[in-house]
């Protein structure tokens, strides 16, 4: 019985290198489309537009509307009647030159946004004007256009702001998050509007704002796949409910502690650097795991993965180390994705630590789904446990190295 079973750990081990490369070109295969997708599929599921509104003197409103440019050079040009804006506004994309185009098509952008758009005085809507030229900036890396302006309302203590720009119909986008910033009817905070709820009003209670952060944390992270799938590396390369633990905790005190910092912009990094850098955590993180299976292939491996390994070793630490160094990056990422943009305040820093909880939150959840599963799986069958460990892994390194160099041809 001994040679028999030396014999199928012998085959087990020949079998590892080629199934990983298999997984790995099977993953880099079903990833590649995104290499080639076009700027309007770029965004992934969600767009965000930022608003900063504030009481002008009297009874007017501005208001500071950013929007994703290429979005809105397609719903304008399409549901605006303004097709030469498709050619036009797409031939000057990160030129630089974005602008020039925003102002040749002011009429039909104007007209776009506001009837999709507006503010309230107690309920009913007020007339809006533009205020200078548009101009354009960038967020993330993505060019952002900038339209001003100033809203007339009727004498009001209670202002709202209603938002439905890029709906579902328009097939762009699965939803629109608009994020306000607001110096309105003696209060100052942050927002967020979405379809779920399309309206804002400073009557809202701290509560019913508050609880729109802690979905949209939540949602972030939810539907932001790259930092599932790091998690997602994390559970499968950890071997106790110790290891998923402590991994869990130095990815959460490091990425809260740059979100923070970075979203009062007193940590700033440009995107051109952390998108790439976070995509490349992920497929070290998962390539780590799988150097760990070959390293160990043999030393007893399906034993140890199916059981407990006592102690904490330097090979744990070092670990630990890097994904406390990765939970940096994706703070700032978490942050970027935020796009608060405004000097502290303790308002401000409620918002933010809400958000924060909500991320929290939804990781807590995916944790206590998976890694119990995985456990049961690895002590039940060890080798099966293995198998489903390499494949998940080299699909996840897969997964990153294709999405760490689309987004440097992206920043390129």
């Amino acid at each position: 019985m001994r040679p028999r079973r030396h014999h199928r750990r012998h085959l087990a081990q020949r079998a590892l290198p080629r199934l990983v490369f298999a997984v790995l070109a099977l993953a880099a295969g079903l990833a590649a489309p995104p290499l080639v997708a076009t700027p309007a599929a770029a965004h992934g599921f969600t767009s965000v537009v930022y608003v900063d509104a504030s009481a002008q003197g009297g009874d007017t409103i501005r208001t500071v509307v950013e929007l994703e440019y290429d979005l809105l050079v397609s719903s304008v040009a399409r549901y605006a009647d303004a097709p030469g804006f498709s050619q036009d506004g797409m031939d000057v994309w990160k030129t630089g030159e974005e602008a020039s185009a925003l102002n040749a098509y002011a009429d039909p952008i104007v007209a776009y946004v506001t009837k999709r758009f507006a503010v309230t005085a107690e309920g009913a809507e007020c007339d809006a004007e533009r205020v200078g030229q548009l101009t354009a900036t960038e967020r993330d890396g993505v060019p952002y256009a900038v339209l001003t302006l100033d809203h007339d309302c009727p004498p009001s203590g209670v202002h709202g702001i209603r938002s439905a720009l890029f709906p579902d119909e328009e097939n762009y986008v699965r939803d629109t998050v608009t994020i306000v910033a607001y110096e309105l009817d003696t209060q100052t905070g942050a927002a967020t509007i979405d379809k779920k709820s399309p309206v804002f009003s400073t009557e809202q209670t701290l509560v019913e704002r508050l609880g729109h952060f802690f979905v949209l944390g939540a949602e972030h992270l939810l539907f932001g796949i790259d930092h599932v799938l790091f998690l997602l590396a994390l559970i499968v390369g950890s071997r106790r409910l110790r290891d998923v633990v402590l991994a869990a905790t130095a990815f959460t005190v490091a990425h809260s502690a740059t979100f923070i910092l970075a979203a009062v912009g007193l940590v700033t990094v440009p995107a051109a650097i952390v998108e790439p850098a976070i995509a490349l955590s992920i497929a070290v993180v998962a390539v780590w795991y799988l150097w760990r299976v070959w390293r160990e292939r043999g030393t007893g491996l399906l034993q140890i993965e199916g059981g407990e390994k006592p102690g904490f070793s330097t090979t744990d630490a070092a670990r630990l180390t890097v994904v406390f160094l990765f939970g940096l990056l994706h703070g700032v990422g978490f942050a970027g994705a935020l796009g608060l943009d405004e000097p502290f305040s303790w308002q401000l820093l409620g918002s933010l630590l809400v958000f924060n909880v909500g991320i929290e939150a939804v990781q807590v959840a995916i944790i206590l789904a998976l890694f119990p599963l995985l456990l049961l799986l690895r002590r039940r069958a060890r080798r099966t446990g293995l198998v489903v460990g390499i494949a998940v892994a080299a699909g996840v390194a897969a997964m990153g190295l294709v999405w760490f160099v689309e987004r440097l041809l992206g920043a390129g």
